[in-house]
This record gives structure tokens, C-alpha cells and sequence, in this order.
């Protein structure tokens, strides 16, 4: 069950983002949102399809997402997908999801790498997802391609600081295991300590006998709500369409199973991350309650 004054909260915030979006404009009014950061490869994309259960966020190397995607999850009984540009229209086929997102991101920036602020608006309703309001922003890149400018690792900074620098946003820091953590790109930009939540992916290709217990213990580098281990398919598993639930699966016996790891699975894996964005600090009586507590710092 998720926390009901965020329920009755994000249709507001659906509107507001819809009119926005509908004049081509970012929305600036300060909404509570879930923005997910991560340099290129960090697995952001892998993140937010186990959120929703399906393969349909683009892929490739380089810059893949070159707008911020406003990713709105409805739970509903029925599953399929709509986009603010496209209204009236159901897609079921989420391949067409992943076909749309990458023709409508060209619409703007064009085919050859280009960066634009303005927002797509998808949202999905099925019977699988958690009520949530997350933006996928791009992966900061220090190497122009294409048309993009000289300047594109400042660029997409700045973008990324348009909603990260908002009281009322919540960060997910998205880092790889079998990265440097000090050197996170994404940990670096979210400075606003109190508001970030670190999710480290990748654990399970970590070189043998190494681990990455001090940072899931939030020991190393602490962030004042901690860290989230996850696990996501590898390249090889997404090129074999293997199912999201057979994966999901996978993360848990990982969790269960590992020394490292074992003694806080039930504090890791996609699940517990879920659940943590849908729930607020404490219980609130109003909607407005809900968001205060929801970032509230005292508890």
C-alpha cells in the first residue's frame, strides 16, 4: 500500500507538469520530484525499467538520453503508456514506447547527439508500479560528439542543476560498484547531502574478493539517508530479452545469498528502493503534510 497523501498529490503534479510541457516550457514551479543522476553507463536506465517492469527506454553508447524524460507511474488496472505530444493515443507495445522517445527526442535536438531542456512527458499506468514521479536527466559526458557543443559536459551540469538545486527534490544518485565512489560523478553533483539517496548498481560485477559493505552501510562516504544496493540484467541478459521478473528475482537471491550482503538484504535490492520513494518520513494527515515530511530533515 503506498502512502495516500502522495496519492492524491501527484495528479496535481501530473497537470502541473502536463501544462508545462504542453507550451514547451520546463516546469520551474518547485513540485516534488525524484530526479535520477548518473554519469553514462551507470545503470540509470536499468533502475527505472525495473520500476516499471518493462524494456522501453532507449539504449546505445553515448549520450542516450538527450532530454529529461518526466517519468510519471500510475498504478491502474490495466497497463499501457501515453505521452503528453501524443494525446488520445494508448500504447501497449513498449517497444513503440522506446520508438517514440527516441523520434520525439530528434523532433527537438535532432539524429546527431544534440542536448535540449525541454522535457518529455511519459507516463504509465499499470498494476505493477508504485505511484512515483521520477526524471531521467542526461548522463554527464566530458567528450563532444556529433553536434554536440564544446561545452555539452557544462551544458548537461547545468541541466541537471535546474531540478537537483529545488527543495522539493529528491536525488537518486546512481553509482556503479565497480566504480571509484569518491569520483562519482553523480555523488559530486548532488552536494545537497540531505536530500540524496545513493543507489549502487552493478555490485554483482565487482572484482573478486571485493565488496561494497562500508558504502551500503553508509560508512564511507555517509549520506544522510543512506544507500540502496541494487542489481540489474547485464548487456548480455537485455540482448536475450530476459524477463524483468526472472531478474528481479535474480537481485533477490544475490541479496539473500551473499556474504557481504546478506545480514541487510532485506534493506537492498529494487523492491526496498521503491518503496522508500513511495513512503514519506512520518505519517501525514494532509497532502501538503505528506510532502513536507516526505523531505522533512528532523526525523
Amino acid at each position: 500500500m503506498g502512502n495516500r497523501g502522495m496519492e492524491d498529490l501527484i495528479p496535481l503534479v501530473n497537470k502541473l507538469q502536463d501544462a508545462f510541457s504542453g507550451i514547451g516550457q520546463s516546469c520551474n514551479l518547485d513540485l516534488p520530484q525524484i530526479a535520477v543522476v548518473g554519469g553514462q553507463s551507470a545503470g540509470k536506465s536499468s533502475v527505472l525499467e525495473n520500476f516499471v517492469g518493462r524494456d522501453f527506454l532507449p539504449r546505445g553508447s553515448g549520450i542516450v538520453t538527450r532530454r529529461p524524460l518526466v517519468l510519471q507511474l500510475i498504478s491502474a488496472n490495466a497497463e499501457w503508456a501515453e505521452f503528453l505530444h501524443c494525446k488520445g493515443k494508448k500504447f501497449t507495445d513498449f517497444d513503440e514506447v522506446r520508438q517514440e522517445i527516441e523520434a520525439e527526442t530528434d523532433r527537438i535536438t535532432g539524429a546527431n547527439k544534440g542536448i535540449s531542456p525541454v522535457p518529455i512527458n511519459l507516463r504509465v499506468y499499470s498494476p505493477h508500479v508504485l505511484n512515483l514521479t521520477l526524471i531521467d536527466l542526461p548522463g554527464i559526458t566530458k567528450v563532444p560528439v556529433g553536434d554536440q557543443p564544446a561545452d555539452i559536459e557544462q551544458q548537461i551540469r547545468d541541466m541537471i542543476m535546474q531540478f537537483i538545486c529545488r527543495e522539493s527534490c529528491l536525488i537518486l544518485a546512481v553509482t556503479p560498484a565497480n566504480s571509484d565512489l569518491a569520483n562519482s560523478d553523480a555523488l559530486k553533483l548532488s552536494a545537497w547531502n540531505v536530500r540524496t539517496i545513493g543507489v549502487i548498481t552493478k555490485l554483482d560485477l565487482m572484482d573478486e574478493g571485493t565488496d561494497a559493505r562500508e558504502v551500503l552501510e553508509n560508512k564511507l562516504l555517509p549520506l544522510r539517508r543512506g544507500y540502496i544496493g541494487v542489481v540489474n540484467r547485464s548487456q548480455k541478459d537485455i540482448d536475450g530479452k530476459k524477463d524483468i521478473k526472472m531478474a528481479m528475482a535474480a537481485e533477490r537471491k544475490f541479496f539473500l545469498t551473499h556474504p557481504a550482503y546478506r545480514h541487510m538484504a532485506e534493506k537492498m535490492g529494487t523492491p526496498c528502493l521503491q518503496k522508500v520513494l513511495n513512503q514519506p518520513r512520518s505519517t501525514a494527515s494532509s497532502t501538503s503534510d505528506s510532502l513536507s515530511n516526505w523531505l522533512r530533515l528532523d526525523s
